[in-house]
């Protein structure tokens, strides 16, 4: 009777001694579970405000690159010409700069939504904030759109304008010429006589309807030597004396231009060689 007692005693404490075992274990996990879940939260905690930081950063980037209302300089021909401002190479130089920008921000929001995809963190405000980044950057790119667009007028408003301006200087420095005997001018109609007494001492001038299409050019920006096939030369129009000379050069006469500008005031000239 004794000895059953203590078997049945000796069990119970087996049996207690299992049980504790047993519920010490599931305390252990429960606690282990609860501390992973605790560190889960943490990590997520910590990946959210690292996201947050992020976006942050790159909608300052994003303003800074190209602020609100920001308008590139040199956008308009009345600007441009009025105040002096950059030339077309600088202008393309800064828009290349703000595109270069954007791109390196699309970039960023491209590795922020990777990131945020393989952390697993799924969370409506960040994805918002993340598709805001993506709304700024369309924006500015459609703004420096169209500023490359406004750009590309006023470059083709300014080509116009040098090339009217090269088209004027030429213009204004383009003087009409002939050159030959005296009997060939008179009987073409480009010289006169006139003034003298019975035929003696005419002056020759040149006349007020010479045929255009008898006439040369002369650009006197860049051309300030004109041979004559000629042993003399004598200029009969109105141009001013110091603005030009005839030089013998071997057998042959040149007229040389001294002064263009004052040379230029009478748009033709007409010598009478021999």
């Amino acid at each position: 009777m004794r000895r059953s007692i203590q078997v049945a005693i000796a069990a119970s404490v087996v049996v207690v001694v299992a049980a504790s075992a047993i519920f010490y274990n599931m305390y252990s996990r429960a606690l282990s579970s609860l501390e992973t879940a605790e560190q889960a939260e943490r990590t997520t905690q910590d990946q959210y405000a690292q996201a947050v930081s992020e976006i942050a950063e790159i909608q300052d980037s994003l303003s800074t690159i190209m602020p609100e209302g920001e308008k590139l300089p040199g956008t308009s021909y009345s600007r441009e010409q009025s105040l002096g401002g950059p030339n077309s190479q600088q202008i393309l130089e800064r828009i290349a700069s703000v595109r270069a920008g954007l791109q390196r921000g699309k970039e960023r929001i491209a590795q922020l939504e990777t990131k945020l995809k393989d952390s697993g963190i799924h969370v409506t405000s960040l994805q918002k904030l993340v598709a805001g980044l993506r709304r700024s950057v369309k924006e500015k790119e459609d703004q420096l759109a169209t500023l490359s667009t406004q750009l590309a007028q006023v470059t083709d408003t300014l080509r116009v304008h040098d090339e009217m301006l090269v088209d004027r200087q030429k213009q204004l420095a383009t003087v009409y010429f002939v050159a030959g005997p005296k009997s060939e001018l008179m009987k073409s109609g480009i010289i006169v006589a006139r003034g003298g007494v019975l035929g003696i001492g005419k002056t020759i001038k040149p006349s007020a309807q010479a045929p255009e299409a008898l006439f040369s050019t002369l650009d006197t920006d860049m051309e300030t030597v004109l041979p004559l096939d000629a042993r003399k030369a004598q200029v009969v129009s109105a141009q001013p004396l110091a603005s030009y000379e005839i030089r013998q050069v071997g057998e042959k006469v040149e007229l040389h231009i001294l002064d263009p500008a004052e040379f230029r005031k009478v748009r033709q000239l007409v010598i009478v060689t021999a």
